[in-house]
C-alpha cells in the first residue's frame, strides 16, 4: 500500500488500485491505494476529516438537491448569529457591560458563526444563479413558446409561474397545505388547490363536496333538448295520430307554460273548462299534482272535476274537495289510492247528490262501505264507473247496484277479481242502461253471457269484450244471428281467442272469435259499424276476410279498424279493406308480417308496416289507382 504524507492535515480518501500496480498481478493489487490529499482539493463545505465511501439512494437524492449536513448546519448557525445580534443591538447600556465578559467567551462561537453566515451567503447566491439558470432554460422550452401565444403575461411571470410548476413536491416528499397551511406527506393522489398548489386530505374532501354541490346544480333538470328525445316523441305522436303539421296554437302553447309554472298561479277558476281540463292533464302527465295544486281546479260554482293523478293527494286532499265544492255533481278521480272508508264515509254523510262517480285504484275501500254508500246514495247515481278495486267490489256489490240505483244508465267494473257469472246476472236486471256493454278482463265467462245478451239487450250501440278464452265462435254465432238490437257502431273484440303455448295454431273447440262469428258480425253491423277491434283474433282465416271485404260488399260508415296479430292479412286483404270501406281513416296492422307492400290510397293511414317508408303510411295514391 502507498502512502504519501503532505500536510499533516491532510484528508483520507480511498480510490481504485493504479494501473501500474494492477499490470504487474503482485499482492498489493487485491488492495485500495491509500491516499493523502490537500484540502485544496476537497469541497469546501466538507469537514476537515472524512472518508468517501459508498452513498446511498437518499443521500444522491439530497445531494442533487442542494441539500446537505453542512448547509443545515450552516443555515442554523447563521440564524442564531442574526438573532444574536438583533438581541445585542436592542439591549440597554446597563446590561451591555454585563455582557461584555460573555461576549468574550463567546468570541470564538461568533467567528465561527460569521464563516457560517458567509456559507449561507453563497449558498443563496449558488441557488438564485441556478434558478435563473432554470429560467433561462424554460424561456427556451417548446412548452413556453406555446403558453406564450395564448397568454398575455410578461415573460419573466410566464417563466416563474412555469418554474414554480416544475418546483411542485414530488410523492413521499413533505409540502405545505396552500388552504391551511400545515405540513403534510405528498401522496400521488394529492389534489390541486385554486391557485395550482397541493392541498392536504381534509382541505381536499372539502373542495371536493364544493365541486359535487357545483355539479349537481349545473345538472338540474331543464328543458329537454330538441335532439334524439324530440324527434321520438315528434314519432309517437304521429304514431297515436296525435300529431299536428306546423306551429302549435297559441291556446296550446298558453296552456303548456302555464303548467311548467303551475307553482307560480294564484287562480285560474276564469279560464273556460277545456282550458283547464288540458291543464289538469298536463300536471297529471308530469305528477305535478299535489295538495297545493289541487286548490286550483276548487271552486264552488264548479259541478264536474276530473283528477286524471291523485297519487300524491291524501284523504284530507279528498275531503276538501267535498268542501270546497258543495254543488259537485260529476267525479272522476284516477290512482285514487287514500281514497278509502274514512272518505266514502265523509262523503255519505254530506248532503251531496253525485250523478257520476268515477274511481280508479281505491283498494282501500270496503264492500261494507260500498254497500252503505250505494244505500243512502244510490238513487241519485246515473253513472258508475269502477276500475282496479281488486276483491272489494264483489257480486254481492253488483247486486246491491240492481237493487238501490233506478236511474243507473252506464255502468262499467274493470279489473276486479271477485265478478262471477253471478254478478253479470244481476247486471242483466239492470233494464235501464241504455247503450254500452263492456267486460275487460273477465276471463272465466263463457257463451252463457252472449246468450244473456241475446235475449235481453236490444238497445246497445257498443260491445266490449275482450281476452276471452272460454268463449267459442258459436257463441258469438249466436249472439249477431237473428239479434234484435240495431247495427252497433262500436265493437272491440281484442284477444278473444284459444291461447296454447304448446299448440298455438291449434283450435279444435273453434275457441274464440272465428271464421263464423265474424262473418255474423258484419252481416249484423256492417253497415252502421264505425270502429272494430280484432286484436290477436288470430283464428279469423284468410279466405274469411276476402269474403267479407270481397268487391260486392260496402262499409260505408267503417272509419277504423284494428287487426293486429292476425296472421292471415295480406296485402291483397288490406287493398280489399281499402276498396269496401270508402271512408276508411286508419288501419292497424302491427304483427301482420305478410303485409309489405300496400298501395294506401289518398287520405288513408297504414300503421304498422316495418319497412324503409315508416311505420305510419299516408297515402299518396288516388282511389281510381
Amino acid at each position: 500500500m502507498e502512502r504519501r504524507f503532505r500536510k499533516p492535515e491532510a484528508d483520507l480518501a480511498l480510490s481504485p488500485p493504479t494501473p501500474s500496480i494492477a499490470q504487474h498481478g503482485s499482492r498489493e493489487s487485491r488492495t485500495h491505494t491509500l491516499r493523502i490529499m490537500s484540502n485544496n482539493h476537497l469541497n469546501q463545505d466538507q469537514p476537515g476529516r472524512s472518508i468517501r465511501g459508498p452513498q446511498s439512494a437518499l443521500t444522491d437524492f439530497l445531494a442533487s438537491q442542494n441539500i446537505s449536513a453542512a448547509r443545515i448546519r450552516a443555515d442554523a448557525e447563521a440564524r442564531r448569529a442574526t438573532a444574536t445580534a438583533n438581541a445585542a443591538s436592542n439591549t440597554p447600556a446597563t446590561e451591555r457591560s454585563e455582557q461584555v465578559e460573555e461576549q468574550e467567551d463567546e468570541s470564538d462561537g461568533v467567528v465561527s458563526g460569521r464563516s457560517a453566515a458567509a456559507a449561507a451567503r453563497r449558498a443563496r447566491d449558488q441557488k438564485r444563479k441556478k434558478q435563473q439558470e432554470a429560467i433561462a432554460k424554460i424561456k427556451k422550452s417548446k412548452a413556453y413558446k406555446k403558453r406564450k401565444r395564448t397568454d398575455s403575461e410578461s415573460d419573466d411571470d410566464l417563466a416563474l409561474a412555469l418554474f414554480n410548476e416544475t418546483m411542485t413536491p414530488l410523492p413521499g416528499q413533505m409540502g405545505n397545505c396552500e388552504i391551511c397551511g400545515k405540513r403534510f406527506t405528498v401522496t400521488p393522489y394529492s389534489r390541486s388547490g385554486p391557485e395550482g398548489g397541493l392541498v392536504c386530505n381534509p382541505c381536499g374532501r372539502k373542495l371536493a363536496k364544493d365541486e359535487d354541490a357545483n355539479k349537481k346544480q349545473k345538472k338540474k333538470k331543464g328543458p329537454a333538448p330538441k335532439g334524439v328525445v324530440g324527434r321520438r316523441k315528434i314519432q309517437s305522436r304521429i304514431l297515436d295520430g296525435t300529431y299536428d303539421v306546423g306551429a302549435k296554437p297559441l291556446v296550446t302553447l298558453c296552456i303548456e307554460t302555464l303548467a311548467k309554472n303551475i307553482h307560480l298561479a294564484d287562480d285560474i277558476g276564469g279560464l273556460p273548462s277545456p282550458v283547464i281540463d288540458r291543464i289538469a292533464r298536463l300536471l297529471s302527465k308530469t305528477r305535478l299534482l299535489d295538495s297545493h295544486t289541487l286548490d286550483l281546479f276548487l271552486q264552488p260554482h264548479h259541478d264536474d272535476l276530473k283528477v286524471y293523478d291523485a297519487a300524491k293527494l291524501k284523504s284530507d286532499d279528498f275531503i276538501k274537495i267535498f268542501q270546497l265544492v258543495p254543488q259537485l255533481k260529476r267525479l272522476k278521480l284516477r290512482n285514487a289510492i287514500q281514497f278509502g272508508d274514512r272518505v266514502m264515509q265523509y262523503l255519505t254523510t254530506r248532503n251531496m247528490s253525485l250523478e257520476s262517480i268515477y274511481l280508479h285504484g281505491a283498494n282501500l275501500l270496503t264492500e261494507d262501505m260500498w254497500a252503505e254508500f250505494l244505500t243512502r246514495k244510490g238513487s241519485y247515481l246515473k253513472g258508475l264507473q269502477v276500475y282496479y278495486t281488486d276483491k272489494h267490489v264483489s257480486d254481492k256489490t253488483i247486486d246491491t247496484i240492481s237493487n238501490v240505483c233506478p236511474n243507473l244508465t252506464r255502468l262499467k267494473i274493470c279489473h276486479n277479481q271477485e265478478v262471477s257469472d253471478e254478478g253479470i246476472k244481476c247486471i242483466a236486471k239492470i233494464d235501464t242502461l241504455e247503450h254500452t256493454f263492456s267486460i275487460k278482463n273477465v276471463p272465466d265467462v263463457d257463451d252463457r253471457l252472449l246468450d244473456a245478451i241475446h235475449e235481453n239487450c236490444a238497445n246497445l250501440s257498443k260491445l266490449r269484450i275482450t281476452d276471452s278464452e272460454f268463449m267459442t265462435d258459436i257463441g258469438f254465432t249466436r249472439l249477431f244471428r237473428g239479434w234484435k238490437n240495431k247495427p252497433l257502431s262500436f265493437v272491440d273484440l281484442q284477444k278473444c281467442r284459444h291461447v296454447d303455448a304448446a299448440k298455438p295454431r291449434e283450435n279444435e273447440h273453434m275457441v274464440g272469435l272465428c271464421s263464423q262469428g265474424f262473418e255474423a258480425l258484419m252481416e249484423h253491423s256492417g253497415t252502421g259499424l264505425r270502429y272494430l277491434n280484432i286484436h290477436a283474433c288470430r283464428h279469423i282465416p284468410g279466405e274469411t276476410f276476402e269474403k267479407v271485404f270481397a268487391s260486392d260488399r260496402t262499409y260505408p260508415q267503417l272509419r277504423y279498424l284494428e287487426i293486429s296479430f292476425c296472421e292471415y292479412v295480406n296485402d291483397f286483404i288490406v287493398g280489399s279493406i281499402f276498396r269496401s270501406c270508402p271512408n276508411m281513416k286508419e288501419v292497424n296492422v302491427f304483427g301482420c308480417m305478410k303485409v309489405k307492400d300496400v298501395r294506401v290510397p289518398r287520405g288513408k293511414i297504414l300503421v304498422g308496416v316495418p319497412n324503409a317508408v315508416g311505420m305510419r303510411i299516408e297515402g299518396v295514391d288516388d282511389a281510381s289507382n
